[in-house]
């Protein structure tokens, strides 16, 4: 199965229609070699468990739970400034990060763009406590089926590779309540695969992600939710 071209016409259910994109905002970031044999090895159900806790282990234990260390390296200034200009964003604007972590991009955006207002949403107690300092009062705890914000309070909504953590029925959810909180602005990167050789590569991998596919079952959730954001696919 191969992905849509680049402009995807979705048709809301109020028959306006807006072109999603299929955009590369972190083409910038270090591509990693995973070795996904080595992980598929040691891979059981304790960890798996202890990985979708998504805390100490997770962030900052061995390879075998997640990141195996995730700091600060300066890898997230490239992408802030992607965003920026892929949103126009400027001073007094206001963005969201739905599944920030550590508020690492969080901070770069506030760094690179005086003024304007970022805020970082996140399901883990243990990544929201290890932000850094300038982010400190822009941080909120909650799930993305849920988001604690006013419709079209935000000018612009990111989430990567945060919602395929959900199931089929909360990435819809998730992916409506970005759409409520955006003004029709919005990027998603979410795991996916194009051929059964990635597939299988994906899932000697993967360790939290409840919904993945090929692009085409993404497209269905896409026209479920009405969501008419950006895109991109995380391969392994």
């Amino acid at each position: 199965m191969t992905s849509m071209p680049y402009g995807y016409i979705h048709q809301k259910r109020d028959l306006r229609i807006r072109i999603m994109k299929l955009v590369n905002l972190l083409k910038q970031t270090p591509q990693l070699k995973r070795d996904s044999k080595k992980r598929a090895n040691k891979k059981n159900h304790d960890i798996i468990s202890k990985a979708k806790e998504f805390g100490r282990l997770y962030f900052d234990g061995s390879r075998d739970y997640g990141y195996g260390g995730y700091i600060y390296d300066g890898r997230w200034i490239p992408v802030a400034k992607e965003i920026i200009n892929h949103f126009n964003l400027s001073s007094g604007n206001k963005i969201l990060d739905v599944g920030c972590a550590k508020a690492f991009l969080v901070s770069d955006l506030i760094n690179i763009c005086p003024g304007l207002n970022v805020y970082g949403l996140d399901i883990s107690e243990y990544a929201l406590n290890l932000s850094p300092n300038n982010t400190k009062d822009k941080l909120i705890r909650g799930s993305c089926e849920e988001l604690p914000f006013r419709d079209n309070e935000f000018d612009a909504v990111i989430s990567i590779n945060t919602i395929h953590n959900c199931t089929r029925e909360g990435v819809i959810k998730s992916l409506k309540e970005i759409t409520r909180v955006s003004k029709g602005k919005a990027f998603v990167q979410v795991d996916a695969y194009h051929n059964e050789e990635q597939k299988k590569e994906f899932l000697d991998w993967v360790l939290t992600a409840k919904f993945h596919g090929y692009p085409n079952d993404w497209f269905k959730v896409f026209e479920e939710s009405n969501y008419v954001g950006d895109y991109f696919w995380t391969l392994v």
